[in-house]
């Protein structure tokens, strides 16, 4: 299947190709021109979860990864579950925070850390990422020890949680954290500057594991489907998913799930007060605020990366926009959502309480419900407690990092110190 950039219908690439580079001409995503729809999405569903995973995934990768490589793939990508939990009579979270770094991101960055391994080459890489929260975390343990590759992960000083940042600050070895004096937004525009610059991209080889890169996209459009194999067969025909959105690849990847046949009825997409998608869904206006720190901080992004991938499925009439309503939920409602989930006997994050806020506002008779959790509640030990007035205890993967020295550099939100300082690894 060939790749084209959105900005640049004429640069068109294989899948290897949009791995290694991330970043199209102009600063352009790639992206497929037509998904065409999976056959038979019953028996897809009834398939084990790696078996259906190499059904979704193969039409993508086929020309670049031999069947055998893409199910050792799979098999190393998906070894942790996305699990269903119920928690009204026809509402479910969806958790995406059983992996390694407890985080939704684990899927996407494992599935790219395998497929760069699978495509044997020498030279060296260069992954420079921005992250509001758990990109980097899943980015890190991802590529961590990994020959020949250096990754550099940008972030707001300051911005994110303290047991967030802990995960990826203190591996070193070949993994470099920059804390950006600025905004997600700020650090997003530093990544996207330096794919500017033609000489450092081939000096450095340089690539991104953010959401732009298409390989953490494909991976995330397999756990809507493991959603919709563990909902009751009588339940899947009204399905509403709400998605907490920041830079929107969650909610783009559930969009090319129901282009690929699943059927979801509606998405919701779910932001905090950076609200610049609910606003366009609703005015026609695109006009990004500056952004607004939050408890759900992932999501503290006004100039999502993403959109420009759910726009064309709009525009190219393969996905109906009346599909898709959004809507903003305050701090306030944030915390009220939390302590309502949990009289449910659900503890729940920030982020995930956007979304069901979302959801249980919306979710009309007769329609089944499915929110995304994307972080694991201990991530946010500090917020959780204080709102819900108890004591988590923090699982072993974070009770380790939180005891280690945190290793960053820190940075103006300046591109000619950025610059230096990627070609100074070089050396």
């Amino acid at each position: 299947m060939k790749l084209y950039n959105l900005k640049d219908e004429s640069q068109s690439v294989d899948f290897e190709t949009a791995v290694k580079t991330g970043l199209g001409r102009k600063q352009g995503l790639f992206f497929p021109k037509q998904l065409l729809p999976l056959n038979n999405i019953e028996a897809l569903l009834k398939m084990d979860v790696h078996q259906r995973n190499y059904e979704i995934l193969k039409p993508f990768v086929g020309e670049n990864i031999s069947d055998e490589q893409l199910s050792q793939i799979i098999q190393k990508t998906f070894a942790f579950p996305a699990k269903l939990k119920n928690v009204t009579k026809n509402e479910y979270c969806l958790e995406l925070f059983h992996g390694p770094t407890l985080a939704f991101k684990d899927f996407g960055a494992n599935f790219m850390a395998n497929c760069l391994q699978s495509f044997v080459d020498e030279k060296p890489i260069t992954i420079l990422t921005a992250t509001s929260g758990d990109t980097g975390a899943a980015v890190a343990h991802a590529f961590h020890g990994l020959k020949n590759i250096q990754v550099v992960i940008l972030f707001p000083k300051g911005k994110i949680s303290e047991l967030q940042q802990k995960m990826f600050t203190t591996l070193g070895n070949n993994i470099h954290t920059v804390a950006v004096e600025g905004s997600f937004d700020d650090c997003q525009q530093l990544v996207k500057q330096s794919f500017d610059q033609a000489e450092l991209v081939e000096t450095i080889g340089l690539n991104s594991a953010n959401s732009i890169n298409i390989s953490r996209l494909l991976a995330q459009v397999c756990y809507y489907f493991d959603a919709f194999a563990q909902l009751p067969v009588e339940q899947r025909n009204e399905v509403v998913v709400a998605v907490p959105s920041g830079n929107f690849g969650n909610l783009c990847a559930g969009i090319i799930a129901k282009t690929l046949g699943l059927p979801v009825k509606r998405f919701i997409a779910s932001t905090n007060v950076n609200d610049t998608v609910p606003r366009y869904l609703q005015t026609g206006q695109w006009s990004p605020k500056e952004t607004i720190a939050t408890i759900s901080n992932a999501m503290d992004v006004s100039k999502p990366n993403n959109w420009p991938r759910i726009e064309y499925l709009m525009d190219s009439d393969q996905f109906d926009s009346n599909a898709l309503t959004g809507g903003a939920v305050d701090e306030d409602k944030t915390a009220a959502t939390m302590r309502e989930l949990y009289k449910h006997g659900y503890i729940s994050e920030p982020h995930a309480a956007v979304a069901y806020s979302g959801l249980h506002e919306s979710l009309q008779p007769g329609e089944t419900g499915i929110f995304l959790g994307t972080a694991h509640p201990a991530k946010f030990k500090s917020t959780v407690e204080e709102i819900l007035q108890l004591e988590i205890p923090l699982p072993e993967e974070l009770a380790k990092c939180s005891v280690k020295d945190d290793l960053s550099t820190e940075m103006t939100a300046d591109f000619s110190k950025l610059e230096n300082y990627l070609y100074s690894l070089k050396k």
